[in-house]
């Protein structure tokens, strides 16, 4: 498992668009092809891959508890069909929010070093332009 954990200048209930509003995500992570929502499904799209509107990543929403708690599930083609999950927290602290992802089901896959590797040096990059774009 990978847990990440950031400390944002703004209020729980803004962090939250940042997760789930297409035009949000854009901004730190990839364009959406829609806001995530109570058991909807979701794809984020890029065009670093050479087309615009490649879906880079897609799941579905498992859980949907504004503004405190989103889980969705996660996959990619890199991860050969493989389904993680990212759990989000949000905890309101005094001017701000403490934010914090578990990315869990790497456990079964035959390169999960190589895999959590990845992603946990992905996440910091993310994690890196949410805290400029959120404040």
């Amino acid at each position: 498992m990978l847990r990440k954990t950031i400390i944002l200048k703004a209020p729980p209930e803004h962090v939250w668009k940042f997760l789930t509003e297409k035009d949000r995500l854009a901004t730190w992570f990839h364009e959406g092809e829609n806001d995530l929502e109570k058991d909807g499904v979701y794809a984020v799209v890029t065009n670093t891959l050479g087309k615009e509107g490649t879906r880079l990543c897609w799941g579905r929403v498992v859980e949907f508890d504004p503004p405190n708690t989103l889980v969705h599930t996660f996959t990619h083609q890199w991860l050969d069909g493989a389904e993680t999950v990212c759990r989000w927290t949000l905890t309101r602290i005094d001017q701000g929010t403490i934010l914090s992802l578990e990315h869990s089901g790497f456990e079964n896959l035959p390169d999960r070093f190589e895999q959590v590797a990845n992603h946990d040096v992905g996440w910091d990059e993310h994690f890196a332009r949410l805290r400029k774009v959120v404040a």
